[in-house]
């Protein structure tokens, strides 16, 4: 179901903040990487130009990248009807699947990918790496960096740091699966009594987490949460976590624009562009992804910091992402 912020125009037509949104039906898919969400992304690029033809001509068109499928459906739409064409580039395709995936595999979206690119008029990108990555595609267009938007406050609603000698208490949240480093993550609280860790949202690898959690009495599950229970559960956490893999070519994650808006110190395992950020802002602390030794490090390092001057660095992190 979908709840939206709006009144219904239609079955899957909504009006919404002075916008028409317009839903499209396209089959699930439960895996990142698989047949199924491909099958998915083609129904989904075929129902768009199904529907789109229905609809007057716009003044352009803004496409995210990816789904490649559904921005080479909107490269075409909009050669046809001879009206800008701008890509949005949320996530490096195919790229962030070679460490998964043999790279001649991914041959034929890599050929979509630089279609996209180089067909565009404008390029936005959530994160600076995929400003030199659509660059190495052959782009010509005009690109500009816009780190993801959030929903800032003015800080009134961040509780104060916990008081030294409690159990720290860490908090992930986002999607289970293997570009995040989860395994690292749990195995280094199993190993640190004074270590809570709580983790919302799921994916392919929660049966496997929970199975190497082992029923730790530290260790909780809370599947997806609406955002006031992730609210809460942000506020009552002393630091969160970004298990990332460096492969998985993730620029700028969302997560870590949550915590900071929550004023949450971060524990990240990202190197470039995120480790920079936490650096530049004295709001955390980065890791080795894929080694206990050096989260646990981390951990340590982040005890002896004053926890009031780690939450103002992270206020002044999420300024960054202020939509």
């Amino acid at each position: 179901a979908v709840k939206l912020n709006g009144r219904a125009a239609g079955p899957d037509v909504w009006q919404v903040d002075g916008f028409r949104l317009v839903l499209i039906q396209t089959p699930p898919y439960r895996r990142n990487i698989s047949f199924v969400r491909i099958f998915s992304h083609r129904a989904l690029a075929r129902r768009w130009t199904a529907r789109v033809a229905a609809e007057e001509t716009p003044d352009a068109v803004i496409a995210s990248s990816p789904p490649l499928g559904l921005c080479a459906a909107a490269r075409d739409y909009c050669a046809a009807h001879r009206i800008p064409f701008v890509v949005d580039v949320m996530d490096a395709w195919p790229e962030t699947f070679q460490r998964v995936v043999p790279k001649f595999v991914l041959a034929p979206l890599a050929r979509t990918a630089r279609a996209n690119y180089c067909a565009a008029r404008g390029i936005s990108v959530v994160a600076a790496r995929y400003l030199d990555l659509v660059r190495t595609y052959g782009a010509t267009a005009p690109a500009r960096l816009f780190y993801h938007g959030i929903a800032c406050t003015d800080g009134s609603d961040v509780p104060p740091p916990r008081p030294r000698g409690e159990r720290l208490t860490l908090v992930y949240a986002g999607n289970m699966s293997a570009s995040y480093d989860l395994a690292t993550l749990i195995t280094a609280v199993k190993e640190t009594p004074d270590l809570v860790l709580e983790l919302a949202g799921t994916g392919p690898d929660e049966t496997a987490l929970r199975a190497l959690a082992a029923n730790s009495p530290r260790i909780h599950f809370h599947g997806y949460l609406a955002e006031t229970p992730l609210r809460a559960l942000l506020a009552r956490a002393d630091a969160g976590v970004v298990p990332m893999f460096g492969a998985s070519c993730v620029g700028v994650p969302y997560k870590l624009a949550d915590y900071a808006a929550a004023g949450l110190p971060i524990l990240n395992s990202l190197e470039g562009e995120t480790a920079q950020l936490i650096a530049e802002y004295q709001a955390g602390e980065t890791y080795t992804a894929g080694s206990v030794a050096s989260f646990i490090a981390a951990v340590a390092r982040l005890r002896t910091l004053d926890p009031v001057p780690l939450q103002a660095g992270a206020r002044r992190l999420a300024t960054r992402f202020d939509a």
